[in-house]
């Protein structure tokens, strides 16, 4: 009877936040979005949809049950998400969510034997290929769904700069604002690629789209001065890849990170610095001579009011 009372509250809560999620989302056009995170302690999951599929991840917990009561649990709770969200259960793609050092995870893939193939979902017009089970993450950090836009509004014939790029996605916002020069920076080939074909789906090829693979903070170092008018930063907390000449540990590192995009940027340039690791203190004194502000609530998008674990700053010369 317990069991079967706390799955109810699951499907009422789920229900509820559902209801209020996806009306917001389908007056922003957008197909990707978050839906429940970890609202029940009984229930520590993660759940956000992707156009017509869903990604369920478990908080990785003691959860003290044995294998087959979990097993049992977690049928119950994919059932009602069946039933909820009105995705077929082939659609549900469920994982184990660790607590990892910022996005130091992100280049490694899943555990998971199986190949899925990606898909593409929209998002403000934009198009983005996304993978829900080959990676630890999906391709596109929900979270930053706003500060792309904000971006995008800044680029118009401007120069843009995006490291520790990932996917691209805002390399992509960036093109789609008109910039006239559009630079994406990141370790991995396998990233980089995505990036590309990210690009490319939305009819941006040529000259002005430039891809470089590269340690960043060696990187930034030969960048010349007045190089670009708008820099999106957003590191790992935390890198000693073998394909790196240094280590980054962003807290140490980041004044040193900030003013180098700032050498780099034009007079009236700006820079969109993001962490979320949640220990971040950002050296104030150090930066005292720069324009920085807290752009964090300006950039919390509806899915993640309250919830959301990053900071974002503007700084500007």
């Amino acid at each position: 009877m317990v069991f079967e009372a706390k799955l109810e509250m699951f499907r009422n809560r789920l229900e509820k936040v559902n209801r209020h999620l996806s009306k917001l989302a389908r007056r922003k056009n957008i197909e990707a979005y978050r839906i429940y995170d970890h609202d029940l302690p009984e229930f520590p999951f993660c759940v956000e949809r992707y156009g017509s599929h869903i990604c369920l991840s478990e908080y990785k917990r003691k959860h003290g049950m044995d294998p087959d009561f979990h097993s049992s649990w977690m049928q119950a709770c994919l059932q009602i998400i069946n039933a909820v969200l009105q995705v077929p259960l082939e659609n549900i793609h469920s994982r184990v969510r660790q607590r990892k050092l910022g996005r130091q995870g992100q280049y490694q893939k899943s555990e998971r034997e199986e190949e899925n193939e990606f898909f593409k979902i929209a998002e403000n017009g934009l198009w983005f290929w996304v993978n829900l089970d080959e990676y630890l993450d999906t391709g596109l950090f929900l979270d930053h769904r706003d500060t792309r836009q904000l971006v995008r509004e800044q680029c118009a014939q401007k120069r843009m700069l995006n490291l520790f790029a990932y996917t691209g996605s805002f390399s992509v916002y960036a093109a789609a604002g008109g910039a006239s020069l559009v630079t994406t920076v990141d370790l991995s080939n396998t990233y980089l690629d995505w990036a590309k074909r990210n690009m490319q789906s939305n009819g941006f090829e040529g000259p002005a789209y430039q891809f470089e693979r590269a340690d960043v903070k060696q990187w930034l170092e030969q960048l010349p001065a007045n190089s670009y008018d708008v820099i999106v930063m957003d590191p790992p907390t935390f890198s000693n890849s073998k394909r790196m000449n240094d280590v980054l540990d962003l807290q140490v590192d980041h004044v040193q990170l900030i003013r180098a995009c700032i050498r780099s940027l034009s007079p009236t340039g700006v820079l969109f610095f993001s962490t979320n690791y949640r220990g971040f203190r950002l050296d104030a004194e150090a930066l005292s001579d720069l324009n920085v502000k807290d752009i964090t609530r300006l950039t919390t998008p509806f899915d993640f009011e309250g919830k959301l674990n990053r900071l974002c700053f503007s700084i500007r010369p």
